[in-house]
């Protein structure tokens, strides 16, 4: 019988175990299943990858050989015979490719960039001026002139048509008085030059025309020529080709002496030139400063005193540097940066970016650390009830608590200011603002009962 009831519920058992086995798996409740992801467009990334750090030594560019830094693919930086070149993406302000770019080497004409960045906002093109004879006074012997004249009046265009195309050191003694004086032009343009990073020039005469101690390099001329072709009326006039120019009641052309923006004497045009200048003189050789815009990308170069190729040289070794850096476009590594070092003494762009996001978040939002707490409403109508503080002595006898006056909404000073009002011994001011403030208030008063006497 016992037997029998085992059996049976045994057999019951294993019925129940095959109804489990034998159910559907779609029966099972199933596992959370995630929402899928949206489709992505093509070139679309799921979250932003921060770009990579890259350290620019910045003595790199202090080193005498070639400088460059290429990457797989990069094409093969051009021999030139200049002593100094650079290199540089005008946008970026990255250096490419240079060569003793700090070495310091009479800079010729080249060096009215720097005039033209310092003298251009002195003046509106459309003025005009009538140039005296002192003014044309102190040009160097065998300088290259436009052709001004004592007595005739000429627009400040005109004569800013003049630097660039004809190199004139006439016009540029002219615009020179025009801004100061000679001497003050030259103090300025050492002053721009170093609002610019430029360190290596001095500047001793700003035509450029030979002196002692006037020095330049690669680097300070490219960094000229950046900051020229961001600005549109420096890049207006470098980059024109031919112009008329004034001389009474007629006027003759002049061209523009960039071979590469011209294409004089046998040297192709290059393609998307801007200017900038090129210079000469016996001391210097052959100097240039040349940009380029291809594309989207705008390249600076600057080529000083080719040793081989004659004159034209240094057309042609601009035009090398030019094309290696429109090829080696993402195929090269900066090896230096035409922007200016930040200043210690100017506040930090992090500190900057915190009082902007203060400005623009709500109340408290974004408060950086420096800004004022403001106290709350209820509790400034107590902060301004003067009382002793807790723990403090007693008062010596002539000595009463005031406090000092406070911009509104600003926290209360945490303890009370110590006023001496008595004329005893050892009298003197403790807060000298609050006894002037109460010797005015009782100046006022006196005055006040005058009036009212004599009335």
């Amino acid at each position: 019988m016992i037997v029998t009831s085992a059996l049976r519920h045994a057999a019951a058992g294993s019925a129940a175990m095959l109804l489990v086995l034998s159910a559907p798996v779609a029966a099972a409740a199933p596992p959370p299943v995630r929402a899928a992801a949206p489709a992505l467009g093509p070139g679309s990334v799921t979250e932003p990858t921060p770009p990579a750090r890259r350290f620019v030594d910045p003595a790199r560019l202090d080193r005498t050989g070639t400088q460059v830094e290429p990457l797989a693919g990069a094409p093969a930086v051009p021999s030139l015979s200049a002593l100094s070149w650079v290199v540089a993406d005008a946008g970026t302000g990255e250096v490419l490719a240079a060569r003793a770019a700090h070495r310091k080497l009479p800079p010729a004409s080249t060096l009215k960039t720097l005039f033209a960045l310092t003298a251009l906002p002195h003046h509106e093109a459309s003025e005009r001026h009538t140039v005296a004879d002192e003014e044309l006074t102190g040009i160097g012997e065998g300088s290259s002139l436009v052709g001004v004249k004592e007595g005739y009046t000429y627009r400040v265009s005109d004569l800013w048509n003049g630097v660039f195309l004809s190199s004139g050191n006439d016009a540029v003694h002219v615009l020179a008085a025009m801004s100061g004086g000679w001497e003050s032009m030259a103090r300025q343009m050492q002053e721009k030059a170093r609002s610019l990073g430029a360190r290596d020039t001095h500047v001793v005469s700003p035509d450029g025309y030979d002196a002692p101690g006037q020095v330049s390099s690669a680097y300070d001329l490219a960094v000229f020529g950046r900051a020229g072709v961001q600005d549109p009326e420096f890049t207006r006039y470098c980059s024109t080709a031919y112009a008329d120019f004034p001389a009474g009641s007629w006027s003759y052309g002049i061209a523009n002496t960039n071979r590469l923006l011209t294409g004089a004497d046998g040297v192709g045009r290059y393609p998307g030139l801007i200017g900038v200048k090129n210079g000469y003189t016996s001391n210097a050789g052959n100097t240039l400063v040349s940009a380029a815009r291809r594309g989207d990308r705008t390249l600076v170069v600057s080529v000083m005193n080719p040793q081989s190729g004659g004159g034209l040289a240094v057309y042609e070794e601009a035009r090398s540097l030019l094309d290696w850096g429109f090829e080696a476009a993402g195929k090269v590594r900066p090896v230096g940066s035409l922007l200016p070092p930040k200043s210690p003494d100017s506040p930090s762009g992090e500190r900057s970016e915190a009082r902007a996001v203060a400005v623009r978040g709500g109340a408290g939002a974004g408060r950086p650390p420096w800004a004022p707490r403001r106290t709350p409403a209820r509790h400034r109508r107590r902060s301004l009830r003067p009382g002793p503080v807790r723990g403090a002595p007693a008062l010596p006898r002539g000595l009463r608590l005031r406090r000092r006056p406070r911009p509104v909404g600003l926290a209360p000073p945490r303890h009370a200011r110590l006023t001496r009002t008595g004329d005893g011994p050892g009298g003197r001011s403790v807060h000298a603002g609050a006894v002037a403030l109460r010797a005015r208030r009782c100046a006022a008063t006196r005055s006040r009962v005058a009036q009212r006497r004599e009335q």
